[in-house]
């Protein structure tokens, strides 16, 4: 019978949850999509681990042991859950390996780590989407170092030990100017209040040490394109952070084409 080498992947959205598998990550990520009627329908993403990784509160060796081809059909095992609680706060970052972006339809868009070296405007308000474990869309004046530290270590009302986040690519001035003297606002990001998003960009504007503002409790990632992504994803660790940079524009209309003509939809 053929040998299959074995995979830990880490779930980190639409669930938090470690698998086993003996699928590479593009299969394992067509599968999860859209090869079993048990899974979720919708956008997915997931993390690599390193197969030595080991920790106390997951009991990995014994379901890599149960991660076995299919003995009457040689097939490969898809998956087998190791845990679907509390996953991200027991990995530690350095065992991350690529990440990858899942589409509806089961595309799937390998993202590695790089270096994150940005210079950023202090004070400049962004959009944020915690991922995993939270999932609060959040306006900040904090830059992403600044807002990850402040989520895993300065805040324990609204923080977490580890968090995974992205910034949606949202044009504030463009926001304010095209709902200038309406009775009835819009916004681009979808089913959120446009008047919250109003609100808690007037209160940071107006209120120079108010740090963040809850615009929404309900994450919005199942409901935005992949394309309004800015930059990236970020897991922070107090100090320690690992960022997953988007392609640029020219790899994902040229090396993801097949890709990115669904994310650009």
């Amino acid at each position: 019978m053929q040998e299959y080498p074995k995979h830990l992947y880490m779930i980190v959205f639409p669930i938090n949850a470690l698998v086993a598998s003996q699928l590479e990550p593009e299969d394992f990520g067509l599968h999860y999509a859209v090869g079993s009627t048990k899974h979720y329908s919708g956008k997915v993403i997931f993390v690599e681990l390193d197969i030595n990784f080991r920790d106390p509160y997951f009991e990995i060796d014994k379901y890599l042991e149960e991660t076995k081809a299919d003995p009457v059909t040689g097939r490969p095992k898809r998956t087998k859950f190791i845990s679907s609680y509390g996953v991200l706060e027991h990995v530690p970052l350095n065992v991350l390996q690529n990440m990858y972006l899942v589409h509806p339809n089961g595309k799937t868009l390998p993202l590695t780590k790089a270096e994150y070296t940005a210079v950023n405007q202090p004070g400049l308000i962004r959009i944020y989407q915690e991922i995993c474990p939270l999932e609060t869309l959040v306006a900040s004046t904090l830059d992403q170092r600044e807002f990850g530290k402040w989520i895993t270590r300065g805040t324990k009302a609204k923080g977490a030990p580890k968090i995974l986040f992205t910034q949606i690519d949202f044009n504030i001035d463009k926001f304010f100017e095209e709902n200038k003297g309406k009775a009835l606002i819009t916004c681009s990001i979808p089913n959120v209040n446009p008047y919250r998003v109003k609100e808690c960009i007037e209160e940071l504007k107006m209120n120079p040490d108010k740090l963040t503002k809850t615009i929404s409790l309900g994450s919005v990632l199942k409901d935005i394109s992949f394309s309004i992504i800015r930059h990236g994803f970020w897991f922070v660790d107090g100090d320690e952070m690992v960022f997953y940079p988007m392609p640029s524009l020219e790899e994902l209309e040229t090396v993801y084409f097949y890709w990115w003509k669904y994310a650009a939809k």
